[in-house]
């Protein structure tokens, strides 16, 4: 898991999440854009500025924004991922509310598993927000739980990357992820942080994932099939939704 820097420069930061967030939720109005980012609508309005000056941004005839010719080329689906998050929002909460631990939201982007919503359970000790962040996929749970159910064609690109023998072996590693209908990721990512993922449809034959985070030392093999029986109602609960929302 990347750490973020002992002197992370704070409006670059938001700089450049406020450029992944125009590139993954589409456009947005300067308040959105101050509510995402959790700071002041002059904030993100200069923020955004800087962003179209630089041509990561650029301002439609309604004011809205949306990414610039820099990040243009970029795939995107007949349901906005802005979407995806509203309506994965609630069901997220009501699985952190029966399983008091922390839910992800992530997309496949190439190889990585891009986290794009969290909601944080209540305990002291927990995983945090990972909003923004990514991961390689094969070795998130999400990740492994969305490259699962890809065809051989769209797998072998995700895959393309790695090491024929480390190619094989996450191929052998998906076959049981299929089979068992959950992956698994073990400290795989960051010490201490154990994560189980299943995988859930989004539009036009892409898959998205959930996935439940805890503390490493909170796991229990005995509990792993009652937290999958709730992911995978969670998904389903999304799946349906989505749907609905898209009619």
């Amino acid at each position: 898991m990347k750490n973020r820097p002992s002197y992370a420069i704070e409006s670059v930061d938001n700089a450049l999440l406020l450029a992944q967030l125009l590139l993954l939720e589409g456009p947005m109005r300067v308040t959105d854009a101050a509510a995402r980012l959790g700071v002041s609508p002059s904030t993100a309005h200069r923020l955004l500025a800087m962003l179209v000056y630089r041509d990561f941004a650029e301002q439609d005839a309604d004011k809205r924004y949306r990414p610039g010719r820099l990040l243009h080329g970029s795939p995107s689906t007949a349901v906005p991922l802005s979407t995806l998050r509203q309506t994965a929002r609630p069901h997220l909460q009501r699985l952190v509310d029966r399983t008091d631990e922390s839910a992800n939201l992530v997309v496949l982007t190439g190889s990585e598993a891009r986290f794009v919503l969290t909601v944080e359970c209540d305990q002291l000790l927990r995983v945090g927000d990972r909003t923004g962040k990514s991961l390689p996929a094969h070795v998130s749970s999400g990740g492994k739980a969305m490259l699962s159910v890809l065809d051989d064609d769209a797998l072998g690109e995700a895959l393309a990357d790695l090491e024929p023998a480390e190619r094989a072996r996450v191929r052998r590693a998906l076959r049981a992820v299929r089979q068992n209908g959950f992956a698994i990721n073990n400290e795989l990512t960051e010490a201490g942080l154990t994560a189980i993922g299943v995988p859930v449809s989004w539009a036009d034959g892409m898959t998205a994932g959930i996935s439940l985070a805890m503390p490493t030392a909170r796991f229990s093999r005995d509990r792993v099939s009652g937290w999958v029986q709730e992911l995978h109602g969670c998904a389903r609960a999304i799946e349906k939704a989505l749907s609905a929302a898209t009619a």
